[in-house]
């Protein structure tokens, strides 16, 4: 009998967790391709999910508050979250962890340049702080998100932010400090 138990403890603790829904935190999402890693193919719909960021500008250093969000009652399990530069196809800038639905990804061996979900908890919305890299040029912050196994969104993308510099001269030939703000 008690070898039964056991059999069934460790059955449930294995197999369980995918079967119900979401398979184990430890699912991943490619840091390139942004896929998954089950097969299934990515809904083509539009996506009940934003990016919302707290600046349209940044200067190197700045911290940027970028919210991933659903719309209506959509909710969400998983998601992987970048900076990418327009164009480009690895993550730029690093990510502060603020909220403990969240945990930083190493992509290219870059420590916290992406931000992924910690547990399978169904998610609203969840906020993270992302630092700008001393040298990168215009960006939009793109996620996948995942639902639930059968439908996920990759390429979701917030709206263009713009680099400033940190000095400019005006037409005195002074220099003039840019302020960051919306």
């Amino acid at each position: 009998m008690r070898r039964h138990s056991c059999f069934g403890v460790l059955f449930c603790g294995i197999f369980l967790p995918g079967i119900l829904g979401f398979p184990q935190t430890n699912t991943s999402i490619d840091c390139d391709s942004l896929l998954p890693n089950y097969e299934a193919e990515p809904q083509t719909s539009a996506p009940p999910y934003i990016i919302a960021v707290s600046f349209d500008n940044f200067e190197p250093g700045n911290e940027v508050q970028v919210t991933l969000e659903a719309l209506g009652d959509a909710g969400f399990k998983g998601f992987n979250l970048q900076a990418r530069e327009i164009d480009g196809d690895v993550p730029v800038g690093t990510f502060k962890i603020t909220d403990p639905n969240t945990k930083g990804l190493e992509c290219h061996n870059m420590t916290n340049s992406a931000v992924s979900h910690a547990n399978s908890d169904v998610k609203q919305k969840v906020t993270t702080t992302w630092i700008a890299p001393q040298d990168a040029r215009e960006l939009q912050f793109i996620a996948t998100v995942v639902q639930n196994l059968d439908n996920f969104w990759v390429g979701i993308q917030s709206k263009t932010l713009t680099p400033t510099h940190a000095e400019s001269v005006n037409g005195t030939g002074k220099s003039k400090r840019k302020v960051c703000s919306e």
